[in-house]
């Protein structure tokens, strides 16, 4: 799965990545994404760049969905995933514990690549499109 560094000023000024979604063979073609932009850097696109780019990256390699998990509440980061065309699944509760508390997660969905009746091609490494172009 790919990792993508945003850089400003010789500072990193954010990150992209996937991961696996699930060890089971049936979910190969999902993936987990997560975005970080540091705070003052916000607002400035560069999430929405990530990404982008990540996405499109996700695509070639033959991943055919992305998931994303937001801490809740986190309004921009919902806005940022929905605006990208992410559609809302539903929340755990009470599954993450970070800053001394217990946290809600919200799933978020993006097609990819549209699923045919067909069975897909395995996902291919970044370094595999990368020499492909």
């Amino acid at each position: 799965h790919p990792w993508l560094v945003a850089v400003e000023g010789g500072e990193v000024s954010g990150f992209a990545y996937g991961s696996l979604h699930r060890e089971r063979a049936a979910y190969r073609w999902a993936t987990d994404v997560t975005v970080y932009v540091e705070p003052a850097y916000q607002r400035r696109g560069i999430g929405r760049s990530l990404y982008t780019a990540l996405f499109e990256l996700l695509a070639c390699q033959g991943f055919y969905v992305a998931c994303a998990g937001i801490t809740l509440p986190n309004a921009a980061s919902v806005g940022l995933h929905e605006s990208l065309g992410f559609v809302p699944l539903g929340v755990y509760r009470r599954i993450g514990f970070k800053f001394g508390a217990w946290w809600d997660v919200g799933w978020w969905q993006l097609e990819l690549i549209g699923a045919g009746a067909e069975a897909p091609a395995e996902p291919q490494p970044p370094a595999r499109i990368l020499q492909t172009g």
